[in-house]
Parts: C-alpha cells; sequence; structure tokens
C-alpha cells in the first residue's frame, strides 16, 4: 500500500494506494482554517517538507486531478505563440476540493500529435498577504512583455468574484511563479471571470464573463474595448449577452481573417458566436461534452482547426464533492 497526504489551500486529504491507483480516503478544510492559514505568505515560510525513516518518500507541489479553462497563449494581435513548434495553453489544474484548491497552469503541445501535452508552468498569485491558486485567464505576448490576466477563484466567495492582471518579464511559460495582481477595471458592476484579450488594428477586445448572481450562479458573455497602449486601461462595454444565463468561456478567435468572441452555453449545449459589435451571428458547429466546455479553438499547421476543451469527468466525487473534474477533449475541424 502506498500513502499519500495533499495539502491544497487549507484542505488537507489522505489518499491510499492498494494498487488500482490513488483513492481518497479523507479530506478536510474547515478544521484545518480553523488552526492555521496555508494561504499566508508569513505562514508558509516557517514550513518545509520532512518525513523520517527508510521508505521511499516523493515531496513536491500537487498535480491535478482535472483540466478545464483551456486558454491559448498568443501575441497580442491573436497569433498564437510557439517555440519549437509546440503551442501553449494555460490551464486550471482541479484541485481536491472545489475552486479554491485549484491552481492555474501552463502547457506545451505539439498541434501535429496534441496527445503530447507537456506541463511547462505553474502560476500562483500573492494578494493580500495571501498565495493563492487564481485560475481562468489568459498569457499575452505584447512586445517583451507578458500580459497576465486570471479570475479571483482562490478565495471565492459569492460577490467577490473579480478579474485580476499584472505584466511582467519573466518567463512565465516555463517554472513556478508567484505573481503580484490587481484589480482590472472592467465595465461592470457584476462579478467577473474568464478574461481574454486581443489587439486589432490599435484596438484592444477583451471578453470576459459579467455574473449578477454567484448564488445561484447567473453568468454571460460580455465584450469591452480600448484604443489604450494597455488593455486594462479606459475599457468600455460594447455588449453583453443578457438573454444567456449559464453561458461563459469567452474566445476570441480569427478564422479566415475575421475576428469573432465564441462563448459556451450550458443550457441551450451549444458554442454561441459574436461579432466584435456584440451582436450573435449564429454557433460553432462541433459536439458539445458535458459540463460548460470551453471553445479554445488553435490551428492545425496541415490545415483545418483543432478544438481544445474538457469535460465534467470527476474525480472522487463522493469524498471530494465539486470541483475536481476535467479530462481534456480534442477535436478536428472536418
Amino acid at each position: 500500500m502506498r500513502l499519500a497526504f495533499a495539502l491544497c489551500e487549507n484542505q488537507a486529504t489522505a489518499l491510499v494506494d492498494t494498487g488500482h491507483g490513488w483513492r481518497p480516503v479523507l479530506t478536510e478544510r474547515a478544521k484545518v482554517a480553523a488552526l492555521v492559514d496555508l494561504r499566508r505568505s508569513d505562514v508558509l515560510e516557517r514550513y518545509r517538507y520532512a518525513w523520517s525513516g527508510t521508505e521511499q518518500v516523493r515531496a513536491g507541489l500537487f498535480g491535478m486531478t482535472g483540466l478545464r479553462d483551456p486558454h491559448l497563449v498568443q501575441h497580442a494581435d491573436g497569433s498564437p505563440y510557439v517555440r519549437e513548434g509546440r503551442v501553449y495553453l494555460t490551464w486550471t489544474c482541479a484541485g481536491l476540493g472545489f475552486f479554491q484548491q485549484a491552481h492555474w497552469t501552463v502547457w506545451s503541445m505539439d498541434p501535429a500529435a496534441p496527445e503530447d501535452m507537456r506541463l511547462e508552468a505553474q502560476l500562483f498569485t500573492r494578494r493580500e498577504g495571501l498565495v493563492l491558486g487564481d485560475h481562468a485567464g489568459q498569457v499575452v505576448r505584447d512586445g517583451d512583455t507578458w500580459w497576465v490576466a486570471n479570475s479571483s477563484w482562490g478565495d471565492f466567495a459569492p460577490g467577490s468574484i473579480h478579474v485580476r492582471h499584472t505584466t511582467t518579464d519573466d518567463d512565465v511559460l516555463s517554472g513556478v511563479h508567484v505573481l503580484e495582481t490587481e484589480p482590472t477595471d472592467l465595465p461592470t458592476e457584476y462579478g467577473t471571470w474568464d478574461p481574454a484579450y486581443t489587439r486589432i488594428h490599435g484596438t484592444w477586445h477583451v471578453g470576459f464573463v459579467e455574473s449578477p448572481s454567484q448564488d445561484p450562479f447567473d453568468f454571460r458573455p460580455a465584450l469591452a474595448s480600448t484604443t489604450a497602449r494597455q488593455w486594462a486601461d479606459g475599457l468600455s462595454l460594447v455588449a453583453a449577452a443578457d438573454s444567456l444565463h449559464q453561458c461563459e468561456g469567452p474566445i476570441i478567435a480569427t478564422v479566415d481573417r475575421q475576428t469573432w468572441l465564441l462563448a459556451s452555453d450550458g443550457d441551450a449545449r451549444s458554442y454561441p458566436v459574436f461579432s466584435l459589435d456584440g451582436r450573435r451571428v449564429g454557433r460553432l458547429d462541433a459536439p458539445y461534452p458535458t459540463n460548460i466546455p470551453h471553445p479554445q479553438l488553435v490551428p492545425d499547421p496541415a490545415g483545418g482547426w483543432l478544438m481544445v476543451t474538457f469535460d465534467g469527468t470527476q474525480y472522487a466525487e463522493e469524498v471530494m464533492g465539486y470541483g475536481g473534474h476535467g479530462d481534456v477533449v480534442v477535436m478536428h475541424s472536418g
């Protein structure tokens, strides 16, 4: 038998493997958080990995129980960022619990062999003295600068969710990073998440989710724009899809020289398509897996398009509850 012990945010989980894969047997957050806040930088600095005895031991960063929220790493004009023939995508790594136990990562992929996915970087956020697993965002290369934007799921509570951003010269596509972020001034009074941003002919087009309520959840895609040098400055609202209530995952994609805002509608089980003036113009003709899969398009150098997304496959839901989901799903255009 093998034994594992994991800390994701303030949640502790014990797992065993008797030869048939890892199985969680016990998890607890409230009692742990009442004793120690493992999100605090000053607390984390006091701890190290330690063990005794002669048994084989491995220690390090927790991986994931599923992947979701893929977003292509792009240049500012929307073209994929490529190194040695590999494209890069950010993914939310589902943790052993709810949204607060997840974290954000960067993976590379060979479009000619999409099953060849490789973990490259892990991205955490430091804000208000806490180290958090904020996730669901996009990384954009603009000149010599990395723009990083994500959503404040790391300490999620209804009424608190919002988009945050930062810039850095560090290579966020490699290694482990803890980034200082600030709130993004999006043109809405509601909660926000899932930022997407691309500059076309001098105008930044910014897609995001706006959410009037997170208890119960009610959310829809919105679009803003600015001609400022930095994408997060001086944004004005273009449109919001007020008739949609379970629609997220906005993706800005250019196909045949025309740029669209794509999204995922969990109620209709389809991918609505919007023009950059906010008009709904149709839907993406693609299969719709479980959960609310994001329609991330990736050009195939051999022709056509890949759609890289996820589904709602759960991990040990009877012990871990909702949040540990996400099998990777890759489709190809006909």
